[in-house]
């Protein structure tokens, strides 16, 4: 049974892969676009804060990482106006392998642009990280997770591409801007530093800084909250696609 699950798994992600391979824009406009910004941002970062190289280059890293959840919404919600969707919940696959094949080749993507970007601000912005590596493969693995977690759950629930646009560009922007993206929390009003937490984005820019630091314990606690909260998206994607909830007549 396990045999034959995997090959489930692994016969949809060769697919889902090479879809990836013949549509890469939105992959490639999430990589350029941070990297120019980085740049740009780098003297004003500087100038403004004690440890403004690490922020810019974690900030950026954090808003287009998760503008990248349209990328994963994407790879579901395709499936479902294709009327595809059908189809292949008829086959022997479950729901949780049928997400599973999905989910693998646009992780990669998401490791892959977060390894681009971090190596990008190593060698050109001039970040210096003072941890194990292991640690930074740590923070960047959890975040993707909980990444993917996040865009399966919202590509189950809306109706279009253009909710999906909607619901992950603002989402996206108001998360990581809540979250001390763009600005240091501890330069927000009292009210909103208090607000903070809430936001992923507030514990994937807290895990990266601690990892690049080397502080295991910085990272591993935001580590676990973010894979708390992408389990708990997970399983309701899983529980709204096995329910039917995401067949074509509900578009």
């Amino acid at each position: 049974m396990l045999t034959e699950s995997l090959y489930r798994v692994l016969a949809l992600a060769r697919i889902n892969w090479a879809l990836r391979l013949r549509d890469p824009g939105q992959f490639i406009s999430y990589l350029l676009m941070p990297m120019i910004l980085m740049l740009v941002f780098k003297p004003i970062y500087n100038r403004a804060f004690s440890s403004g190289t690490t922020q810019v280059v974690t900030g950026m890293l954090v808003i287009f990482s998760t503008l990248a959840l349209a990328i994963v919404g994407t790879a579901t919600l395709t499936e479902r106006t294709w009327h595809t969707w059908d189809r292949l919940r008829s086959t022997r696959a479950t729901t949780a392998e049928l997400l599973l094949g999905k989910a693998l080749p646009v992780f990669l993507v998401l490791l892959t642009q977060q390894t681009i970007l971090l190596a990008y601000g190593m060698l050109v912005i001039g970040v210096r990280p003072a941890g194990n590596p292991w640690l930074v493969a740590l923070a960047v693995s959890s975040w993707g997770a909980t990444l993917l977690a996040i865009g399966t759950a919202i590509a189950a629930t809306v109706r279009s591409h253009g909710e999906l646009s909607a619901t992950c560009d603002i989402g996206a922007l108001t998360l990581t801007t809540l979250g001390g993206a763009f600005v240091p929390v501890d330069m927000f009003p009292g009210w909103l530093q208090v607000v903070a937490p809430v936001s992923p984005g507030y514990w994937a820019l807290s895990m990266l800084q601690a990892a690049l630091r080397g502080n295991v314990q910085g990272t591993l606690l935001p580590a676990a909250v973010l894979l708390t909260v992408g389990a708990a998206a997970g399983t309701y994607a899983i529980w709204r696609l096995s329910r039917g909830l995401g067949r074509t007549t509900v578009l």
